[in-house]
C-alpha cells in the first residue's frame, strides 16, 4: 500500500466525541478504554471462529525504559479501511455494522460485545505524546498497518510490519505523566477498572536484560550456552476473574463461595451477615449480589460500597442515580450490560430504564429481607441489631420499600423480646392503647423503666441517632386514624397511675417547695398517686420539645433548639413526699426537695459541673444530718 498522510475527519456529527476526551474526570481511565477495544477484539473473533479465539487475550506492557505502555491483543485486527473508518472517523462505532455481518440474528444480545468503547481511544492522548497502531485483520490476505499520530488529530498511516493477527497500540507517555510507567500503578488501575473483563488480562514489565559473558575459549562458550538456558518462571496468571461470581447462578454457588468474594473485592476481614444475589433477564439484564455488613453503632459514619460494571467493565462506586440511596450503606456489585460506560447523570436522572432498573432493585431487597422474616424469623431477629439502621433509614427514605417492610421492622425491648408493632399492641393494649413506651439510654433511664416493666408493660430500646427521626416518621406514616404515639419513658406517666388509695396532700404547700428548690418559679408541679410508692418525685420532658432539640444536635443546627420544657411529678404514694407534707417550709425540707429533684434530674443526664459539686455537698450534709438522728 502506498503511504497517506491526513487529518482525522471531525464534522458536526462526530465532534463531541473529540470534546469527551478531555471530560474525563480520571486519567487512568485510559487504560480502561484500550483494554477493553482488545477485549472487544477477541470477543469479535469468538463470533467469527470461536476455535480461533481460544486462549486469545490481552496483554499489558509497561517499559519504563523505552516510556512506553503497549496494550497487544491477538483478537481480529484491522484492515486498512477499518482503520480509516475506526480510528481516523473518529464518531464512528464498528460493533453495530460487525454484529450485522457476523453474530446470529438471535445471539446479537449475548454477544458480549461491549459496543461504546469506539470512542475512548482518544483518550490515551491524555497521557501520550505519540501513539502508534499496528494491527493485522484476521481476514484472509490482508495487509498489516501501522497508523501513527502525536496530537490525535495529524495521523501517518502506512503498511505494517506485523505479521500475527491482532493489534498493539503502544503509547509514549509524555513526561507529565510518567506514573503511568509504573507497574504498581499500571496494576492498580486494572484491578479497578478491569478485575472482571471476560477476556484474560496479563500486565508484564518489561526489563532491561544485560547478558555477560566473560572468558575465553571453551570457558566462554559454556557460559554462553549456560546463559542461553531459558529460566523456569511460575506460571502468569492473569489480573482479572473473567467468570466472577456474580455472573453464575446462584444454584452453583456456595455459602464460602461468596464470603470469598466479599472479602476479596471489599478487602473486608468480617464476614458479611447475609447476602442477595440478583440474577434477571426481564424486563432487562440485571446481575450483581448485594452483601449486608455490620452497621451497628457505626451508623452514622457508615460507608457502604456499590461498585457498578458494564459488561464487565467497572463504571463507578455508588451511582445514587442507579442505586437507591438508602442502598449505598450495602456493598456490592451490579453488572448491567446496557449501561453506557461515558454518561452524564443528567441522563440518569431522566432516564426510565435507569428508574426501573433502581425500583426493581429495591424490591429485590425488600423480597430477601420479607421472606427472610416470614421464614427464618429468629435469624431474622439475629441481624436485627446489625441491619436495623438500615432498614429505617429505607423505609424513611423510600415510599416503596416502606410500604413492604412495614410488618416486618422489629422492635427490641429491655428484656430482650423482638416484637413488631401489631406484636407490641397486642401485648401492651390494655394499658397502652395508643403509645409504645421506649427507653434511649436503658442504663441511664433504668429508675424509670422499672415504673413500666413492674406493671408489665414493655418498654423498648431506641437508642441510635436515626431513632430520633424514626418514631417521628412513624407517628407521621401511620394511620391517623390509630393515633399511636411513642412516648420515653421519662416522658409521661399517666399510665403509671395507682388506682389504690392514696393520701391526699397540700399540692399547693408542694409545688412551692420544689420550685425553691429547683429555683425555677414557673416549674410545672403535679401530685399523683404514682404504682411504685419507692419512687418519690419524676422529672418529666416534653417528647416533643425534646425530640426537636435532639434533632437539633444531630445535625448540628443549635441555634434551632427551643427551651427545654420540663414538669415535676410528685408520687403521693410515697413516705418521703407524704413526710414533706407534712413538715412546716424550713431548711431541711428545702435541703430534702433540692436533693430529690437533683436525683431525678441525674437518671436523665449527667449533672453540669458547679450542679455535681453542688449535689455532692449536699449530699454530705444529709449524711451529718442522718448520722445525728
Amino acid at each position: 500500500m502506498e503511504p497517506i498522510q491526513g487529518n482525522v475527519s471531525i464534522d458536526a456529527q462526530n465532534i463531541m466525541p473529540i470534546i469527551k476526551k478531555w471530560l474525563y474526570s480520571d486519567k487512568d481511565i485510559f487504560i480502561r478504554e484500550v483494554v477493553s477495544n482488545g477485549c472487544d477484539a477477541i470477543t469479535k473473533l469468538r463470533l467469527v471462529d470461536y476455535k480461533l479465539a481460544e486462549g486469545c487475550s490481552v496483554r499489558v506492557e509497561v517499559d519504563k525504559a523505552a516510556k512506553e505502555l503497549r496494550f497487544i491483543d491477538d483478537g481480529v485486527g484491522m484492515t486498512e479501511e477499518e482503520v480509516k473508518t475506526n480510528i481516523n472517523q473518529v464518531a464512528f462505532s464498528g460493533a453495530k455494522s460487525f454484529l450485522e455481518e457476523y453474530a446470529k440474528e438471535d445471539d446479537k444480545e449475548n454477544s458480549g460485545i461491549i459496543g461504546h468503547f469506539g470512542l475512548g481511544f482518544y483518550s490515551v492522548f491524555m497521557v501520550a505524546d505519540k501513539v502508534t497502531i499496528d494491527t493485522l485483520s484476521f481476514r484472509e490476505g490482508a495487509v498489516p498497518v501501522r497508523w501513527e499520530s502525536e496530537d490525535g488529530m495529524a495521523f501517518t498511516m502506512s503498511e505494517g510490519a506485523r505479521e500475527t493477527r491482532g493489534t498493539t497500540i503502544t503509547l509514549h507517555i509524555c513526561e507529565a505523566e510518567e506514573e503511568f510507567l509504573d507497574i504498581w500503578r499500571v496494576r492498580e488501575v486494572l484491578e479497578r477498572y478491569c478485575a472482571f473483563m471476560a477476556v484474560p488480562v496479563y500486565l508484564t514489565e518489561i526489563k532491561e536484560e544485560e547478558v555477560k559473558v566473560s572468558g575465553e575459549g571453551d570457558e566462554a562458550e559454556t557460559a554462553g550456552e549456560a546463559a542461553k538456558e531459558p529460566e523456569e518462571k511460575e506460571e502468569e496468571k492473569p489480573i482479572n476473574d473473567t467468570q466472577p461470581l456474580y455472573m453464575k447462578a446462584p444454584q452453583d454457588c456456595t455459602d464460602e463461595d461468596y464470603k470469598q468474594f466479599y472479602r476479596k473485592v471489599f478487602r473486608e476481614y468480617e464476614d458479611p451477615l447475609f447476602w442477595i444475589h440478583l440474577n434477571v433477564d426481564y424486563p432487562f439484564k440485571l446481575k450483581g449480589i448485594l452483601y449486608f455488613p455490620k452497621i451497628k453503632e457505626q451508623f452514622g459514619g457508615i460507608e457502604g460500597q456499590i461498585k457498578l460494571y458494564s459488561g464487565q467493565v467497572f463504571v463507578a462506586d455508588n451511582i445514587k442515580e442507579v442505586i437507591p440511596e438508602f442502598l449505598m450503606l450495602l456493598k456490592g456489585v451490579i453488572d448491567c450490560a446496557d449501561f453506557p460506560l461515558n454518561v452524564s447523570r443528567s441522563f440518569l436522572q431522566n432516564d426510565g430504564y435507569v428508574r426501573r432498573i433502581s425500583t426493581h432493585i429495591t424490591k429485590k431487597v425488600a423480597d430477601k429481607l420479607t421472606g427472610m422474616f416470614k421464614t427464618e424469623r429468629e435469624s431474622y431477629e439475629k441481624f436485627w441489631p446489625d441491619i436495623h439502621p438500615f432498614i429505617k433509614y429505607g423505609v424513611m427514605r423510600d415510599e416503596k420499600f416502606a410500604e413492604r417492610m412495614k410488618d416486618c421492622l422489629l422492635y427490641k425491648t429491655t428484656d430482650g423480646k423482638f416484637l413488631t408493632l401489631g406484636e407490641y399492641k397486642e401485648r401492651n393494649g390494655e394499658k397502652l392503647p395508643d403509645k409504645m413506651v421506649y427507653t434511649s439510654d436503658a442504663a441511664r433511664q433504668d429508675a424509670a423503666i422499672r415504673l413500666f416493666t413492674e406493671r408489665g408493660i414493655d418498654v423498648t430500646v431506641l437508642d441510635q441517632a436515626i431513632d430520633v427521626n424514626f418514631v417521628s416518621y412513624m407517628e407521621y406514616s401511620g394511620d391517623p386514624e390509630s393515633k399511636f404515639k411513642f412516648c420515653r419513658v421519662d416522658a409521661e406517666l399517666d399510665s403509671l397511675t395507682s388506682g389504690d388509695e392514696a393520701p391526699a396532700l397540700d399540692a399547693e404547700k408542694l409545688t412551692a417547695l420544689v420550685r425553691e428548690a429547683a429555683g425555677k418559679d414557673d416549674l410545672t408541679v403535679e401530685v399523683k398517686p404514682l404504682a411504685n410508692e419507692k419512687v418519690p418525685l419524676m422529672l418529666i420532658e416534653d417528647e416533643q420539645t425534646r425530640r426537636f432539640n435532639d434533632m437539633g444536635r444531630i445535625y448540628g443546627r443549635s441555634e434551632f433548639t427551643m427551651p427545654a420544657k420540663y414538669s415535676v411529678v410528685l408520687n403521693s404514694r410515697s413516705a418521703t413526699v407524704q413526710k414533706l407534707a407534712e413538715r412546716e417550709k424550713d431548711e431541711r425540707s428545702v435541703l430534702l426537695a433540692h436533693q430529690l429533684y437533683d436525683l431525678a434530674e441525674l437518671s436523665r443526664q449527667p449533672l453540669e459541673a458547679e450542679q455535681m459539686t453542688e449535689f455532692i455537698r449536699r449530699s454530705m450534709e444529709i449524711v451529718d444530718l442522718a448520722a445525728q438522728m
